[in-house]
């Protein structure tokens, strides 16, 4: 998949008009960098320096799957609570649900493999299904081959309408019991991490599960050698980091910002990175989770996330609370007087 680099050129431009705004140099923190980062983008998709930054559209898609893992009793919940909380998102019930309408954001669902579909029609429910479920990945591979290659393309086939109706944000989260032991597994094999290092209690396991956690990762990565991404993900991933995946490489592809979320969601992210290096310049990281693993892999990408609550949900809910930063950087980057505007001489 062709990814293009953002272009240095504009950069420099970018960087002028940031420092001539009437303000110290660097006085907004992290926000002059989402804003260089956000005109970078949208500068290059339109091949000229924008004057404005532009969010429209902005879209949360939820990625929903089961893990075969699942049955080791390895998570706070069961299984079945992945397909209930489909329905609570579907229902509107959700945190990522109130996060998304307070911050005027799109919501879709998509089922990449509960293990009972859900029959109703719903609106905003996408059926992208690889299966019922992955194969428990302690003793075999997660999935096959040709689900990995059609969870890619079915990514790519989720966004792609969204970005032709004229979005050029998107959220990924994710739902899925289980999805925080494939996660630390493609985390440890990807940045060559020790197991310890990078498991955690997902949204809060007792001492005991987290020993066995660690211990079923440690051998199921014993099973393969291999740290190319693609394997890796046939071997240790979920439905939804595959399709999530391959949504990140069509958003970057197609020029567009992708806001990314916690642990599962980063995942993904690093996941597509080593397929493609230029996906990094698209990628702004929305906060840190207590999951260590999560904070590895931060550094490992160079990311700086916006905010630290202490959040360990998923749902994509840390992006969606991090959308406003956004749009005060591009605000200040639109709408601040420069000093000459100003009159101001320093």
């Amino acid at each position: 998949m062709e990814i293009n680099a953002l272009d240095i050129k504009f950069e420099t431009e970018i960087k002028e008009k940031i420092n001539q705004k009437t303000k110290p140099i660097g006085s907004l923190g992290q926000l002059e960098d989402i804003a260089l980062q956000l005109a970078s983008i949208q500068s290059n998709k339109a091949g000229k320096l924008v004057s404005n930054i532009v969010i429209t559209k902005p879209v949360a898609v939820v990625f929903a799957a089961e893990h075969g893992i699942s049955e080791e009793g390895i998570s706070i919940a069961p299984s079945s609570v992945t397909r209930q909380m489909v329905q609570n998102f579907l229902a509107g019930g959700a945190a990522i649900n109130c996060f998304c309408a307070v911050n005027n954001i799109d919501l879709k669902v998509v089922d990449a493999g509960i293990v009972e579909p859900i029959t109703e029609s719903f609106p905003n429910l996408i059926n992208m299904r690889l299966g019922a479920g992955t194969k428990n990945f302690v003793n075999q591979p997660a999935m096959t081959n040709e689900q990995v290659e059609l969870g890619l393309s079915y990514g790519e086939q989720v966004v792609a309408p969204l970005i032709e109706n004229g979005t050029n944000l998107l959220i990924f989260g994710e739902m899925g019991i289980g999805n925080t032991s494939a996660a630390t597994a493609i985390t440890s094999r990807l940045i060559f991490a020790d197991v310890d290092l990078c498991v955690g209690v997902g949204s809060g396991i007792s001492a005991e599960q987290l020993f066995k956690k660690k211990s079923l990762i440690e051998k199921a990565l014993k099973r393969f050698s291999s740290n190319e991404p693609l394997t890796v993900l046939k071997e240790v991933g979920g439905f939804e980091i595959v399709q999530m995946t391959g949504a990140i490489l069509a958003a970057a592809k197609a020029g567009v910002s992708i806001l990314v979320d916690g642990f599962i969601v980063s995942s993904a992210a690093l996941l597509a990175c080593r397929i493609n290096d230029n996906v990094r310049d698209y990628l702004i990281f929305s906060h840190e989770s207590n999951e260590f693993g999560h904070q590895l892999l931060l550094a490992h990408l160079r990311a700086k996330p916006l905010l630290n609550l202490g959040l360990r949900l998923g749902e994509g809910t840390g992006a969606a609370l991090a959308l406003p930063l956004l749009n005060a950087a591009a605000a200040f980057y639109n709408n601040m007087a420069s000093f000459e505007d100003a009159g101001v001489i320093i």
